[in-house]
């Protein structure tokens, strides 16, 4: 009996140990369960934390890009506001002449009109019928004038627009004239003066669109020496122009200018560029002919002549545009010596062909004379001959020549 009792103790203890075990194993999955939440719930606020931050963020991205953009156009619209103006100004101070025609013209225009409407409607013509024949006369003659500007403007001729311009402006003026002296009959001046309304404005315009672009002084210098060169080479070379005609007239239109067929020309009948001939040549040989034979000729004249030809040459008061040939002497070189100086006559200087020989031993007459010795020579050891001495050596190597042919 006692370990009955002892075994429903035993079991009721260790149901008591089980309960309270599994009441701390739900404690312990509950209080794990809300840490979970917990944790969960803290995670979440910070996702929605992260979240709201980053659509701030952009949202702050947004603002500032569009404020940029607005800053930008509103920039641009600045600028372009700012070039418009400036362009503006720009052609107000290219163009000032343009600004005040313009005043000027609607000036006129505007009593012109006004004049004609009144003439006619005192005539009795129906109203809005006078203001359209005013407009027809003063807006037939702007009309035409922009037709002849339009003209003008692709290369056409304009004569005939002209003419109907002044023609139809000085209708209008006549209208004006009239109604002028009939309703200011005490002051006709006042008649001219809206009789000169309707002419006025055109005059304006006629002088804006022709008068300033005409040629400038230069052109027409410019013009008038080609016309005198062209007259002069007329006058000059009449063959050669003749020429020049044929083969204008026998190439295609436009082919060739007048300048290459001129040059043609003068090949065809020169033989030789366009200035210079067979004749030309031939005088500018003989020149150097000449010239060579008088530097030959100096070779034996007195050293006066000498001398004052290169004083001369030493006092030519033209050097540049007059060279001489060679080295001009110094007047120094060329004044009178100081007292007691030594003097070398001009010709008695050492000759350039003793450089070209070696010296001779001197030797006393005894003995044997020793066998000479043959020159040697050695690129440099002479200075060079001047143009004038290479000149007058081809002449006279040629005359020698000639000499022994004949």
């Amino acid at each position: 009996m006692a370990t009955y009792q002892e075994e429903r103790r035993a079991d009721r203890a260790a149901a008591a140990t089980q309960a309270r075990e599994d009441k701390r194993l739900l404690l312990d999955a509950q209080l794990q369960a809300k840490r979970i939440d917990a944790e969960q719930r803290r995670l979440d606020a910070e996702t929605r934390a992260e979240q709201e931050r980053k659509d701030k963020a952009e949202k702050r991205r947004q603002e500032q890009a569009e404020r940029r953009a607005r800053q930008a156009e509103k920039d641009a619209r600045k600028a372009a506001a700012a070039a418009k103006r400036a362009r503006r100004v720009a052609w107000l101070k290219a163009n000032p002449a343009t600004l005040f025609v313009a005043f000027v013209m609607v000036a006129s225009i505007v009593p012109a009109v006004i004049s004609q409407v009144g003439a006619l409607a005192g005539a009795g013509v129906y109203g809005p019928l006078a203001a359209l024949l005013a407009a027809m006369l003063e807006g037939g003659a702007w009309a035409i004038t922009f037709m002849g500007k339009q003209a003008e403007d692709a290369g056409r001729e304009t004569r005939t627009y002209r003419i109907a311009t002044w023609l139809t402006a000085c209708a209008a003026a006549a209208v004006n004239l009239w109604h002028g002296m009939e309703e200011y009959a005490a002051h006709p001046w006042v008649a001219f003066v809206l009789g000169g309304s309707s002419l006025f404005a055109i005059g304006i315009w006629d002088m804006k669109t022709h008068g300033s672009h005409g040629r400038t002084k230069a052109e027409k210098k410019e013009q008038a020496a080609r016309e005198k060169h062209a007259a002069d080479r007329r006058r000059h070379h009449k063959d050669i122009v003749r020429e020049a005609d044929r083969l204008l007239a026998a190439m295609p239109y436009g082919a060739i200018s007048e300048e290459e067929a001129f040059a043609a020309a003068w090949r065809i009948h020169r033989g030789a560029e366009p200035g210079m001939s067979a004749e030309l040549y031939a005088t500018a040989t003989n020149s150097r002919v000449q010239l060579g034979a008088a530097f030959e000729l100096g070779e034996h004249a007195r050293p006066e002549l000498l001398r004052s030809g290169l004083l001369a040459a030493a006092l030519n008061p033209l050097p540049n545009a007059l060279p001489t040939l060679g080295r001009v002497t110094p007047l120094a070189d060329l004044s009178e010596p100081e007292e007691g100086a030594s003097v070398t006559p001009i010709g008695a200087a050492k000759p350039q062909v003793a450089s070209q020989v070696p010296p001779v031993e001197k030797t006393s007459g005894k003995g044997p004379k020793p066998n000479p010795v043959p020159p040697c020579r050695t690129k440099g050891d002479t200075p060079p001959f001047h143009t004038a001495a290479r000149i007058a050596a081809a002449e006279t190597a040629r005359r020698s020549a000639t000499a022994r042919v004949s």
